[in-house]
């Protein structure tokens, strides 16, 4: 099986933000990821992770949490100082919390512009932290309307036209299960590219079991014989107490 890793801004929501790492760490987790880790003093988090024995997989850019607000920033026309900015931000908890993966959102935008100014930008952190693992999504319409990175071809477009080899894909299966229809077809045309999966139930987003729109056994499997490196990441809504619906695992 795949080294799994619990998205702690999603699942074990039912305990307060520190609790979960050891939540996670008792449920059998051995990393995890935390899309928006700002609101929480950098050093308070690390004591988590460390007493929990827990690594840290992905944190996302720009900081703080978008709920409500902007949903990014290196797509937007004239906000490049912003991004820079923020990635900066971001890089410091990235290094103090050891964050494999950070993973930088566009935001809403559209257009030949609105695309020049994400490959400049991507192409400027690709060279401002050169050692650290970047990922661009593709994220759907009805989740996130607006948002400039909707497409997977696009995503591969511009990871080719960056060409930068600490910057690849993000693959979430339900994004691609939105998206495309066919997520299998999805990951077979863009699978050189993945250095980080994120998986949920389809259609609802709820536990990664199987489905008729994807058979995860085979998924798993599947990881195992081609040889991926990465860590797939659980990043659904859990439809009952996070810790009763972990069969998924088995």
């Amino acid at each position: 099986m795949p080294r799994f890793s619990a998205n702690l801004t999603m699942l074990f929501s039912e305990f307060p933000e520190l609790d979960r790492y050891e939540a996670a760490a008792a449920a059998g987790f051995s990393s995890v990821e935390v899309l928006f880790p700002y609101e929480t003093p950098a050093p308070e988090t690390q004591r988590a992770l460390i007493r929990n024995g827990l690594s840290l997989e992905l944190i996302n850019c720009p900081p703080p949490n978008y709920t409500g607000g902007e949903r990014g920033f290196a797509a937007v026309p004239g906000l490049s100082d912003r991004f820079q900015r923020d990635f900066r931000r971001t890089l410091r908890y990235a290094d103090l919390l050891k964050a494999r993966i950070v993973h930088i959102m566009a935001g809403a935008a559209s257009g030949p512009q609105a695309r020049d100014v994400f490959v400049e930008n991507l192409k400027w952190a690709c060279k401002f932290a050169p050692k650290k693992q970047l990922t661009i999504e593709p994220i759907n319409d009805d989740d996130m309307p607006g948002y400039f990175l909707n497409d997977f071809d696009l995503a591969a477009e511009i990871l080719d036209e960056v060409n930068a080899p600490n910057l690849a894909m993000q693959f979430d299966t339900y994004h691609a299960f939105r998206i495309e229809g066919d997520v299998m077809a999805c990951w077979e045309k863009h699978k050189e590219r993945v250095r980080h999966i994120q998986i949920a139930g389809l259609p609802d987003r709820h536990e990664p079991f199987s489905s008729e729109h994807l058979d995860y056994a085979a998924f798993f499997k599947m990881l195992d014989e081609t040889g991926y490196e990465g860590v797939v990441s659980a990043e659904y809504k859990p439809s009952k107490r996070t810790e009763q619906g972990l069969g998924w695992l088995t």
